[in-house]
């Protein structure tokens, strides 16, 4: 028999913070499974979902082969993240001291193979010592290649929530001077849940401060201790954009992977927020198939690029159908 512990139901107004959300004993697989669909309010406009793939899944290639991937894969809108191999060297795609003019040649360069930019990685923790300076950077270029979130998210080991609001609370009014969201996701120790993240957001309280949620790192660095469904419901008021992956506990060892090859339930998961008349992007950080060797060639990523597209295309078309008369 399973127990759940301090479960909340999400609110739509988003004035009731979710903690706890630990399963002491179902697996997280089982338990994801059998948690019951949250019912989104169909009254409201459906989210404009804006299927993304990030070029991470192409480091170990240039960049321009991880734009030409994802445009023959179909995707019409891409995430920039983080460094590619240019020549046998590591090589940021922005860098953060990199002028702004760079961000605007890229996104041009996008624009003009049909992509979209939805977002790029600050590359710095909101608490380190220079996170204030670097994250307004990143606004600053972000806002120049209108690219409308630039993501940032703590150290593993935990960060420092009070440092986080104060530094938030400052950079929120840069944002909003530049149209850029700032979104925060899950990687795990103080802001290893999607119910953390948003307490921050929810204190710091700004249109230009949001969530961005990442199934995929609450099961992995939570040890599937966390339910992502409930973990969202908690958030859900507050999300503005997904960080896409899947988790599998087996077989061993556990380990991400692309949507729809791993125990997250996407369909009940994107139900949550299928009627927010809100603009979500959803950037597949991962699209790799567990417990087998990655492609040897990019064709083979290009390959795994479009069946994740593919997969989310029928997720989406799925849970927003029109209700039956």
């Amino acid at each position: 028999m399973s127990k759940r512990v301090s479960r909340r139901k999400f609110l739509a107004t988003g004035t009731i913070a979710a903690t706890g959300l630990a399963f002491t004993s179902l697996p997280a697989s089982r338990a994801a499974a059998s948690a019951p669909a949250a019912q989104p309010a169909k009254k409201d406009p459906p989210t404009r979902f804006q299927i993304a793939c990030m070029t991470l899944p192409y480091s170990q290639y240039p960049l321009q082969r991880a734009l030409t991937g994802l445009r023959n894969a179909g995707y019409a809108h891409v995430a920039w993240g983080t460094t590619h191999l240019e020549d046998g060297k590591r090589v940021p795609v922005i860098a953060r001291d990199a002028p702004v003019g760079r961000a605007k040649d890229l996104s041009s360069r996008c624009r003009d193979m049909g992509l979209e930019p939805v977002m790029m990685f600050s590359d710095i923790y909101p608490e380190a010592k220079d996170g204030f300076e670097v994250l307004r950077r990143r606004i600053q270029q972000a806002a120049v290649g209108r690219v409308p979130q630039v993501l940032t998210f703590g150290h593993t080991r935990g960060g420092n929530e009070k440092l986080w609001i104060e530094r938030f609370k400052q950079l929120a009014p840069i944002c909003r001077d530049n149209n850029v969201v700032l979104v925060v996701k899950q990687h795990g120790g103080e802001t290893g849940t999607g119910a953390a993240c948003a307490r921050i957001t929810r204190e710091v309280n700004h249109s230009h401060i949001k969530v961005n949620y990442d199934a995929g790192n609450v099961m992995d660095y939570l040890n599937g201790k966390i339910n992502p469904l409930e973990d969202l419901r908690a958030c859900a008021s507050e999300v503005r954009s997904f960080c896409i992956k899947d988790h599998r506990f087996f077989p061993e060892p556990h380990q991400d992977c692309g949507p729809g090859l791993g125990e997250i339930d996407h369909y009940r998961l994107l139900n949550i927020v299928a009627f927010t008349g809100l603009t979500i992007s959803l950037s597949c950080e991962n699209i790799f198939a567990p417990a087998v060797p990655r492609p040897a060639k990019p064709e083979g990523i290009d390959a795994l690029a479009r069946r994740a597209k593919e997969y989310l295309e029928l997720v989406i078309q799925a849970i927003q159908r029109p209700a039956k008369e």
